[in-house]
């Protein structure tokens, strides 16, 4: 049965098996930081020289006081105070820049290979995930993994040396106070373990929440005209917003947290500066110490303590760090579509017959749905409910270079048909044959490239004429760009603007009619000379005029290649080679318009309600 996954709200993994979403652990982050190994050990080295000149300033302000005290030269003292200074801030500000590139560094890293792998997903996860969430995994998860490295994880290594060696020079000049500083100092830490263990499981659920949001914003945009015109942005503004209060309240958690900790620390350092200041004063009264020694000590106590903050720091941003990393690492460790060893072994497209897809029995079908209500398709070892089958057990032969039409009433199986040919989903039972190959045994790189498909909403992305057309043949040439708009009467387009084809569509080519867009995706997909074209609903929503210049593209198009077409409009395809007719999933009938209209009761019904019988 369906199993959701724990990035989407509401699902079933989220509600039901992990209430926190998911994990990462800290090895897994290591790879990323690995990736930048020179500088992790120029910053490593950095601060180990650092950690070095901070001990060593405590102990020459202590031979400041006691030159002063017996009246000796400061001139050299003062000189090396001021180079162990200097030289502490330098090496600060070098460590933090090299750190701040690693750590940018560490999140174009993960950026690149989250945008690799977002385009290579199966099809169904993009039916179970929402765009906006995977766009805020991108943008938003990544940016906190830049803050295990400029927040104190490297700068840690130094404060080990710095604590440790604090602690030596201590425990030579005062042990007594030593122990009362260590005292506090444990406080400290057992505190802050207990408080900081919390933030990964809120950063988690607040970047959980930042998704939220960017799907709702991506959703809306998406339709904004449509909102507007249904004086929905009040409502639709209202829902973001909810998601947004979402995100806020898991930020002030996390914020909650922060706050506790500092606190914690700052009480702790300050317990610890009067016992020792009182204690001590006490001792140099009673000469048991000097006043010399008593300073270096206290100023060695905030060394010691300083590290302290920076290992709180850096738990809490590596805390941090993996809340995002897993959101991030559940994408990562989703299979790709195409494994390397199916595409190395994977058969060339050699013609072996005369036909270029055939059906033989295949069945496919849906077995859940996701919280959001996309379908979740079944694999070939599930058994599929009656009521979740799509298509059953069809089977047909299509010809190279005839021309090929579907029909059937919405939700027959037209379009998952085509999704089969594409292999965007498997059947469930069956075999799917290009010429004469089953398609299974040919890498998909290889079978797409056999296939030109235009979609029902014929997308159209933002950007120029050119870059829409060689998505799929980026070294068209111009010649070659006007020739396939041309052969689908497209050349109006431009003739508008002075840029010809580098003239601006707009956001989802907002600026072609709807014609014009479906015919730019023709001319898309014809860009890369396929043998077999796809093409669904491709006049569902045009005007008479727009239809008649569509169906005389397609006449232009379907010349010395197999064309697929789907419609409703069945005025379209009268003159196909042969048309199948689909009923809930079913073939119910194949042949030409008039030995269906004889044959066919569904048919005769759809051709008699558009008068063509």
């Amino acid at each position: 049965m369906f199993r959701g996954r724990p990035g989407n709200r509401g699902s079933a993994s989220y509600n039901e098996h992990d209430k926190n979403g998911p994990k990462a652990k800290f090895s897994q982050l290591v790879p990323y930081l690995l990736e930048h190994k020179p500088a992790l050990w120029l910053a490593t080295a950095l601060s180990v020289v650092g950690a070095a000149i901070s001990l060593a300033q405590p102990l020459v302000v202590g031979q400041v006081i006691t030159a002063v005290q017996n009246g000796d030269d400061l001139g050299p003292l003062v000189a090396i105070l001021v180079a162990v200074i200097l030289g502490s801030a330098v090496l600060g500000g070098l460590m933090y820049y090299v750190l701040a590139k690693a750590g940018e560094g560490v999140v174009l890293s993960a950026r690149q290979k989250l945008a690799h792998r977002l385009l290579r997903l199966p099809i169904f996860e993009y039916d179970l995930r929402r765009t906006g969430d995977l766009v805020s995994r991108v943008g938003s998860d990544t940016t906190l993994l830049r803050a295990v490295l400029t927040q104190g994880l490297i700068d840690a290594v130094g404060g080990i040396l710095i604590f440790v060696g604090s602690l030596v020079a201590m425990a030579i000049i005062d042990p007594v106070l030593l122990g009362l500083t260590l005292i506090m100092v444990v406080f400290a830490i057992a505190a802050i373990s207990v408080t900081a263990r919390q933030v990964r499981s809120a950063t988690t659920k607040a970047q959980q929440r930042v998704g939220d949001m960017a799907a709702a914003v991506e959703r809306a945009l998406s339709a904004v005209r449509t909102i507007r015109a249904a004086r929905a942005e009040v409502r639709e503004s209202n829902l973001i917003a909810s998601d947004a209060k979402e995100a806020f309240v898991q930020g002030v958690k996390i914020a909650k947290i922060n706050a506790m900790i500092t606190p914690i620390a700052g009480l702790a350092m300050n317990g610890a500066f009067i016992v020792v200041l009182g204690v001590g004063g006490f001792r140099v009264a009673t000469g048991s110490t000097s006043v010399a020694s008593l300073i270096t000590f206290i100023l060695l106590m905030f060394q010691m303590i300083r590290p302290l903050g920076q290992a709180f720091a850096a738990y809490t941003s590596v805390q941090s760090g993996l809340g995002a990393l897993a959101r991030i690492e559940e994408i990562l460790q989703v299979p790709v579509e195409e494994s390397d060893l199916e595409t190395k072994n994977a058969a060339k497209v050699v013609a072996v017959n005369d036909t270029a897809i055939e059906f033989e029995n295949v069945s496919f079908g849906y077995v859940g749905q996701a919280a959001n209500g996309e379908s979740v398709h079944a694999t070939q070892d599930t058994e599929i409910p009656e009521n979740r089958q799509v298509l059953h057990d069809v089977s047909f032969k299509i010809q190279r270079g005839s021309r090929i039409a579907l029909v059937g009433p919405s939700g027959s199986g037209k379009s998952t048909i085509f999704s089969l040919i594409e292999r965007f989903y498997e059947p469930t039972a069956g075999m799917i044959l290009m010429d004469g190959q089953a398609v299974t045994t040919i890498s998909r790189a290889a079978l797409r490239a056999q296939i030109g498909y235009v979609e029902q909403d014929a997308p159209v992305l933002a950007g120029s004429i050119r870059a829409n057309l060689t998505i799929g043949a980026p070294d068209a040439t111009d010649e070659q760009l006007t020739q396939v708009l041309e052969e689908v009467n497209l050349t109006e387009v431009l003739e508008r603007d002075a840029k010809g084809l580098d003239a601006e569509v707009g956001e989802s080519g907002v600026m072609l009619s709807g014609g014009e867009r479906q015919r730019l995706a023709i001319a898309r997909a014809l860009l890369s000379a396929p043998p077999i074209l796809l093409l669904d609903e491709s006049t569902s929503a045009l005007d008479g005029l727009n239809e008649q210049r569509m169906r005389d593209a397609i006449d232009a198009v379907a010349k010395n290649r197999t064309l697929i077409v789907i419609a409703h409009r069945l005025s379209t395809v009268v003159d196909s080679d042969q048309i199948i007719v689909l009923d809930h999933g079913k073939v119910v009938g194949i042949g030409t318009h008039s030995e269906l209209v004889a044959s066919t009761p569904l048919y005769k019904k759809l051709a008699k309600q558009q008068l063509l019988v």
